[in-house]
């Protein structure tokens, strides 16, 4: 064991070097763009870029392959917190998917929280004077909201990751536009004492429990009076913390498969999520740690104690409310036989509550969207200005949906696979991709990875792995059928605004399946498919930032 133990260490540094390798081929990149603008900071950042690559390469390899202390969770853990942490920082703070509408639902959470009032008389969500520039770089905005150039858009910090993103931020941190954010503090000082200001950002519907760990960030920045781009970090950086202990948790309660769902986790796709303020962080956490909560009663656990139940509901009662559809997961709780709950009596009862939990949470956070959506005798979708479909008439048109699903998935299924692993970074932006031999690469290590190894037991039976497969496709087919009433306009002639991201949350439950006493993986170390998982997302990270640099 420990001669193996020295020819991995020998290996892993690979990894390091072949970093910088990439990091040298990319610095041409980083050279053309200095030539261009003259911002020769930008060396300084890459620099500094790729110091904590090689920094974190080296220290996950060490602990990979010669130091072996850690606990597989506890080295996960560490490691999405080295990886979120080094997308969090190429990927800029309100350039993730939708990210502008979950940093002005934190914000809202943080002010009740605080004590103060959430929204002004108008019904806009009250901010710090010198935060309002986060939504209006260019300064176009009139106190009304109103476009004050005419026809000039606001520009939101991140939402087009360019040079000039980076720039604007390199000028924050050394201080540029202090001056400008003084002159807001007190001009709306001067109108009132305590005055806030008005963010023009509508907020997400939802459950406030989603925000609770971006809130509390913003919190301890606003207590501190820190700036905006701290406060933006520091809420990332709580949501990233509260992921990376869920997924700890995850990983102890999951009965096999550890180290697919570790590497699930690690996908750029999720590292680039899990690193923003989206509520796709609770979401993917609590899908997780449901699934391993119900594979642990299902096949290992003696007997289902009240405290499983409770723990089951309270998950799908707060990861429901965000996306409804994510409710399909309570399928996995059937897995679990009866005998484990003392009877059918007690399986009743623990369905009841269970599916009461969900039911509860749904009717107190989204009754008026789904009456709104069920009871609606027309529909008008505003992003593309035209008509769209209502649920009664999609209700009677069941061979229309059909079409519509088959067409999307015939069009648009490669790029919802490759948006499931890393395409499309960014603000859904399709240039900060993840290469395709990259993704190939990642999808094999996770197939891999939850194949079976010698002398490790099947637990799934034909009927189980079924079960699970129809859960997937209904949870695809709910996905499609609520972007087909919700955000599709009648000309369309696929399915608008379905993207692979959405598929991430119940992927550990589908790899679980393909465990199977017919093929069995020999000669293949996990730490080492690990570490290469590792090198591929740090990779793609210097790659994202080197095509930014050149996007002027």
């Amino acid at each position: 064991m420990e001669k193996k133990g020295n020819i991995l260490g020998h290996k892993w540094a690979a990894g390091p070097l072949a970093l910088l390798f990439f990091l040298l081929w990319h610095s041409l990149d980083l050279k053309a763009s200095v030539t261009e603008t003259g911002n020769t900071w930008l060396f300084g950042w890459y620099a500094g870029l790729g110091a904590l690559v090689l920094a974190a390469a080296v220290f996950l390899g060490y602990e990979l392959f010669i130091r072996r202390k850690m606990t597989l969770e506890a080295l996960f853990a560490v490691s999405v917190l080295c990886l979120g942490g080094i997308y969090s920082l190429v990927l800029p703070p309100l350039s993730a998917p939708d990210e502008v509408s979950h940093y002005i639902s934190a914000y809202e959470c943080s002010n009740r929280l605080m004590g103060l009032p959430s929204v002004n008389e108008k019904g806009l969500i009250q901010i710090r004077p010198e935060d309002a520039w986060l939504e209006d770089v260019a300064d176009v905005l009139a106190d009304d909201g109103s476009a004050e150039g005419g026809d000039e858009k606001p520009v939101i910090l991140g939402q087009s990751l360019t040079e000039e993103t980076y720039r604007r931020i390199h000028e924050e941190r050394s201080g540029e536009n202090e001056a400008v954010h003084r002159e807001n503090v007190q001009s709306s000082s001067s109108q009132g004492a305590g005055q806030m200001a008005s963010s023009y950002q509508f907020s997400v519907r939802t459950t406030p429990l989603a925000y609770w760990p971006q809130a509390l960030g913003f919190v301890l920045a606003r207590l501190l009076g820190l700036g905006s781009l701290v406060l933006l970090y520091l809420g990332r950086l709580f949501n990233l913390l509260f992921f990376a202990a869920t997924g700890f948790l995850t990983l102890r309660r999951l009965p096999f498969g550890k180290t697919a769902v570790f590497a699930v986790y690690l996908l750029p796709m999720n590292l680039h999520l899990v690193s923003s303020l989206s509520y796709d962080v609770l979401i993917t956490a609590f899908c997780g740690y449901f699934t391993a909560v119900c594979m642990d009663l299902a096949y290992k656990a003696d007997r289902v104690k009240w405290k499983d139940v409770v723990l089951l509901a309270f998950l799908l009662a707060v990861m429901g409310p965000c996306k409804m559809v994510y409710g399909v997961i309570a399928g996995l709780c059937l897995l679990i036989p009866v005998k484990k709950f003392g009877g059918w009596g007690r399986w009743t009862a623990s369905a009841a509550g269970v599916l009461g939990a969900f039911a509860a949470a749904m009717a107190a956070v989204n009754l008026g969207t789904v009456s709104m959506y069920t009871q609606a005798e027309d529909s008008y979708i505003a992003w593309a200005g035209e008509t769209g479909y209502t649920f009664a008439e999609l209700l009677h048109r069941p061979l229309h949906v059909l079409k519509m699903c088959y067409d999307t998935l015939a069009w648009k299924g490669t790029q919802l696979f490759e948006g499931m692993i890393g395409g499309s970074l960014g603000n859904q932006d399709p240039v900060l991709n993840t290469p395709t031999v990259i993704i190939l690469a990642l999808c094999t290590i996770l197939v891999v990875l939850a194949l079976k190894k010698p002398g490790e037991e099947v637990m799934f039976s034909t009927g189980n792995r079924l079960w699970i497969w129809f859960l997937a496709l209904l949870l695809l087919g709910a996905l499609m059928f609520s972007m087909l009433l919700a955000w599709t306009p009648r000309s369309a002639s696929m399915i608008e605004g379905v993207q692979g991201r959405y598929l991430l949350p119940f992927l550990p439950a589908v790899l679980l399946t393909f465990r199977s006493s017919r093929v069995v993986r020999t000669g293949s170390d996990d730490r080492g498919l690990l570490y290469a998982v590792m090198m591929m997302d740090l990779y793609v990270a210097v790659r994202i930032f080197a095509v930014v640099c050149l996007r002027l």
